[in-house]
């Protein structure tokens, strides 16, 4: 009987769960001692919904082929995902980081750092959407856990897009501060240059967690 599956052809048809699934296989830097076999099987397994034991009867050139275009997909460029549906569920990204409150920005910057609760991070930063026109929309508020699981099925190309936008953005919030830093000294004014250094600090460190992340994703993915 000939076995049909299903591989997936864009990031947007693999979920983070299983990129999850498939970091607790090959480690978060790719540092796993697993065979290569292995590995190459258990993405059969997770992304393409294929039993191990029926992947070890596939023909060698059939997991290579399969494998290769896996490793395509994940390393596929994008922009920033707005909106995706779950179900009956629009999600939307938050319109305008400015509005995170105290709270938001605690769970995020606690869980987007760890792979393990990326899907906690996830649903800071996506929210279900409450009303949208056009360009324009607004999200419901943040509840905390209620949607954690649920980010688990989200699609992986607004889990890495979002994440390359944030470093991104805090590349610019370091140059920004970098700038108003060198205005404060030329000034010498002590408070404000004392504010701006601390401030500067913890985008420095927040960009440097996030530039890691990347560098990892980069070595698991190459």
């Amino acid at each position: 009987m000939e076995l049909k599956i299903k591989v997936p052809s864009s990031l947007s048809e693999m979920t983070l769960g299983q990129y999850q699934r498939y970091l607790a296989v090959a480690g978060p830097s790719g540092e796993s001692e697993v065979s290569e076999t292995f590995l190459s099987l258990k993405m059969l397994e997770i992304f393409c919904n294929v039993p191990y034991a029926t992947a070890m009867r596939f023909p060698v050139s059939e997991v290579n082929r399969i494998v290769k275009i896996i490793t395509g997909v994940l390393n596929e460029k994008g922009e920033l995902v707005r909106h995706f549906k779950m179900g009956d569920i629009e999600f939307s990204f938050i319109p305008k980081l400015d509005d995170m409150t105290f709270g938001e920005y605690i769970d995020l910057d606690n869980f987007l750092g760890d792979w393990d609760k990326m899907h906690k991070a996830m649903s800071v930063l996506y929210r279900p959407t409450k009303t949208r026109t056009g360009a324009l929309y607004s999200i419901k508020d943040y509840e905390g856990d209620i949607y954690h699981e649920s980010m688990k099925q989200m699609p992986l190309d607004a889990v890495f897009h979002s994440i390359v936008f944030f470093y991104t953005l805090g590349i610019e919030l370091s140059k920004t501060m970098t700038s108003y830093l060198e205005e404060a000294q030329e000034e010498k004014g002590t408070i404000l240059e004392r504010a701006l250094t601390e401030n500067g600090d913890g985008i420095v460190q927040f960009t440097t967690s996030l530039k890691e992340m990347l560098s990892e994703l980069n070595i698991l993915l190459n």
